[in-house]
Parts: structure tokens; sequence; C-alpha cells
């Protein structure tokens, strides 16, 4: 199966970022096209550790980094357009993705071409999150565990409100065709994406959960200054809409079932079984390499 490219804005926490790094090596498929685009963010101690995971890697990764800052929803804006068509993950920075994570949101896109987003579970993922809508859970203990149970889960993939920020995938073509994010509107990748989702929506577009991926967090990402006044007056009914799914939970049922899935599920099982890597051909041959921010689209031309 092909993986989309993961997209990974660099921020400003070095603990945070080395271990999502840490998350992508284990739990997605070796060669997939990680693009790790720094929006100079990353310190000297962000970069050190960046280097050294270039250099190890078994995944087929590229770094840019802008001389100057250019802000969260333009810096954003500006890789997904590089990415043209292509279906793309966006990471967050401080995120950690469990095990077959990329493989299950590239099959959930592939089971009706009518998604435009799609959002794993999270345990601080509003919406999406578990064990409980809008609540920040602990980072899980056992990330394959839940990865497994996860796995297991009818693959029904129902309506979010919108996609949240912890991870998305996003279609490519739906992208282009709602205009991309606004730039103008927006100073955070937070509400950006909201507006993304609810312009997505509006033109007959799927923002779904993935019910069958997680992707934790260590917190919740959140707006800027202004920008919940800018969604109210844009989208008057979707403060209300969110609250009203917050205290209906229309999710109940799946929540549910994750949660006996992760009680019941078996013995250890070998991760390459449950999550066969790429094969040859799913993703471009290279390794990793660090290019100027104005450089092609990485894996493009290499």
């Amino acid at each position: 199966m092909n993986i989309p490219i993961v997209l990974l804005p660099v921020g400003t926490d070095d603990e945070a970022l080395d271990a999502c790094l840490a998350g992508l090596d284990t739990g997605t498929p070796a060669r997939t096209r990680v693009w790790l685009a720094d929006d100079a963010q990353a310190g000297p101690r962000g970069l050190a550790i960046i280097e050294r995971w270039l250099a190890s890697t078994p995944l087929q990764a590229d770094y840019t980094r802008r001389d100057r800052r250019v802000g969260e929803v333009a810096h954003v804006d500006q890789m997904l357009a590089a990415c043209g068509d292509a279906d793309v993950i966006v990471l967050a920075a401080d995120a950690v993705p469990a095990p077959g994570w990329a493989t299950q949101l590239a099959a959930c896109f592939a089971r009706d071409a009518a998604i435009a987003s799609a959002t794993p579970w999270c345990n601080a993922g509003e919406a999406a999150a578990w064990p409980r809508i809008g609540e920040i859970a602990p980072m899980p203990d056992d990330p394959l565990r839940l990865a497994r149970a996860c796995a297991a889960m009818p693959p029904l993939h129902p309506e979010l409100p919108a996609a949240v920020a912890h991870a998305v995938l996003l279609r490519g073509s739906a992208r282009r065709k709602a205009g991309g994010l606004d730039v103008q509107s927006y100073g955070s990748w937070y509400a950006a994406l909201i507006d993304l989702s609810l312009r997505l929506a509006g033109l007959g577009w799927r923002n779904v959960l993935c019910e069958t991926a997680f992707v934790a967090r260590g917190g919740e990402g959140g707006p800027a200054e202004g920008d919940m006044d800018a969604l109210a007056a844009r989208w008057p009914t979707w403060h209300a809409r969110l609250a009203n799914t917050l205290m209906q939970d229309p999710l109940r049922g799946p929540r549910e079932r994750l949660a006996q899935l992760y009680e019941d599920v078996d013995g250890p099982q070998r991760q390459q079984d449950l999550f066969p890597h790429a094969e040859d051909g799913d993703a471009a041959e290279g390794g990793s390499d660090a290019v100027q921010e104005d450089a092609a689209l990485p894996g493009e031309g290499s």
C-alpha cells in the first residue's frame, strides 16, 4: 500500500521532537517519505536531534529550514502547496504515532473516495479523544497493545465535526479544490484546520475518524489570539456544534468498543505481522538528506 508523505512542522520542544521521531521510526513503514519542515523553530539541541535522526532513520526523510519565520499557518500552507495534489499526513511535532498508524490512515482513504480528512484516535484529541471525549488522558503506556486493539476495530469511519491537529491525513485533490489554508484569518494550524474541514464539508467531502489508528500527544493544540472569534464570525454554528458533540458524544459506542478490545487483546505478536512495512515500490528509494527550503518537494528528483 502506498503511504502518503508525512509532513512534520518542527517545533521548539526538543524532548517532544525526539519522542516523535522515535515513534515515526518504530511505527511507520520503511522508506515512507517524511518531510521535517522547520519554520526557523529548532534550536541547537533540536538541530542535533534532527541530524542524528536523519543519519539513522529507515524512513526516506528530508529536512528544510527557513532563514526567517513566516508563521505557523503560512508555513504549513506552503508545505502543503508544495505537495500538489498528493495526499499528505500532517503530524504534530509533539505527537507520538502508535505502530501501524500511517498504514491504517492510508487504508481509510482507500475505502471511501469521499473522505477528505481522516483523524486517528488520540489521548488528547478533543472529539477524537480516547478513552473519554474532550478529556486529556495520560500518554498510553503500551502503544503496541493499543495499536493492535485499534486494528481490530470495524473500519466504519464515522463523521467528526472537524479534523483534529494531532495528526490528519488530507486528500490533496480535495484540499486544492477548497483553496488551501486561510493564512490571512488564522494564526494557528489548530484553527486553520477547523476552517479547512468546514469548507471541505461544505463542498460535499467527509471529515472522519480513522478508528483503526492511534497517535498519542502530550496535550491538546490550541488557537492563537483572535482565532476563535474569526471562526465564530465565519461559521456561526461551529461552537454550538462542537459543544453538542462533546456533550452528546455520538462516538461513545466506538470508544467503548476500543476499550473492550484493549482489555481483551491477546498475548504478544510480532509487530511486523500486524503492521507490515511497505514493500519495494510502495515508497521511493533513497536515504535521508538535509536540503534547502526552496528546493523541490522532498523525494522528487532524487
